[in-house]
């Protein structure tokens, strides 16, 4: 493989990072994405490290919400890769360009219960 052949983007072209409302910063679509669109790896599991994984880009950046428009889905094999136990994240829905992709995940509790209902109204 020559080095032109392979070049490595940590986001699909289509996505982006910026600042978010619910936050910090998240992921955003530069342009629409279509439903059941596989958006990559945002983990990589790996007992050596404390958590039991390797967090990549897109699932470091990607916020939480409890009606989310991505899911996670644990797969155990990778085309391009091989044998790998990893998550991707696949959108649940049709995303418009400029909304925030997110997934559904225990954080914490939140000091605000009502920031969700504040993030749709705000969207």
């Amino acid at each position: 493989m020559k080095n032109n052949d392979y070049s490595y983007r940590p986001l699909p072209h289509f996505l982006t990072i910026s600042k978010s409302k619910i936050e910090g910063i998240g992921v955003f679509a530069k342009e629409n994405i279509d439903k059941g669109t596989d958006l990559g790896m945002s983990h990589v599991f790996d007992s050596r490290f404390p958590d039991g994984y390797i967090r990549l880009s897109l699932g470091g950046f990607i916020n939480h919400h409890e009606i989310p428009n991505c899911k996670a889905e644990i797969y155990n094999n990778d085309s391009e890769i091989g044998l790998v136990r990893h998550i991707r994240l696949i959108t649940a829905k049709k995303i418009k360009k400029g909304d925030e992709l997110t997934v559904r995940y225990i954080i914490n509790i939140l000091d605000n219960p009502n920031w969700e209902f504040e993030y749709e109204v705000s969207q």
